[in-house]
């Protein structure tokens, strides 16, 4: 199984990137965020997802592993496939595609080409269902003394956000600890926090 690939970009296409690793070059197949941030003939590395069938076996390539994380999270949604899925995130980037999802927001998904509205609401709710179990039992804080369960709905609801991401609830925990969530907005607390993540 591939986990990444890193190579020379050989050329860039409409949905498709080809990386060339010791003279074999590979077709992925890309969203547009992906895309933008390749440039001919210069490195990248690509985290990549196989699909494989009896009539296929494809490359997807993602420049971060949150959107590989979305991905595949949209892929264990019931009736989305690969192409609806890099339609999604070509559309969306992964941050505003958590935000559609906690805020219940078809529009943001039905902007994606070849998304209809019930493929949109089956998404909205079998990811929310999933955030919600992820969520649901993870305590904020780093010791007894300070720790307190979620139930403040943006801290809950920026935890969901996060776990769509791909952090885990130990990585979630320490970064929110710190934030106070009182006075800011929703997307401002992802923000705050993806920034503390990348450091």
């Amino acid at each position: 199984m591939f986990y990444h690939l890193n190579g020379t970009v050989a050329a860039i296409e409409p949905n498709l990137a080809v990386i060339e690793c010791a003279g074999v070059g590979f077709a992925l197949s890309a969203t547009t965020n992906t895309l933008s941030h390749l440039k001919l003939g210069e490195s990248a590395k690509l985290y990549t997802y196989e699909y494989i069938r009896e009539d296929a076996f494809e490359l997807y390539g993602f420049f971060d592993r949150r959107e590989k994380r979305c991905f595949e999270m949209l892929l264990d949604v019931s009736g989305v496939g690969p192409k609806a899925a890099l339609s999604i995130l070509s559309a969306t980037t992964p941050e505003t595609l958590a935000m559609a999802i906690i805020s219940g927001d078809e529009r943001t998904l039905t902007a994606a080409p070849g998304v209809g509205k019930k493929i949109a609401q089956r998404i909205l709710l079998e990811l929310k269902d999933k955030m919600s179990r992820e969520t649901g039992d993870m305590v904020l804080g780093g010791g007894a003394k300070g720790t307190a369960p979620v139930g403040n709905s943006k801290l809950s609801d920026a935890a969901s956000a996060l776990v769509v991401l791909g952090y885990s609830n130990a990585e979630i925990s320490l970064v929110l600890k710190d934030i106070d969530t009182e006075s800011m907005l929703l997307e401002d607390i992802i923000r705050l926090a993806l920034k503390k993540m990348m450091k």
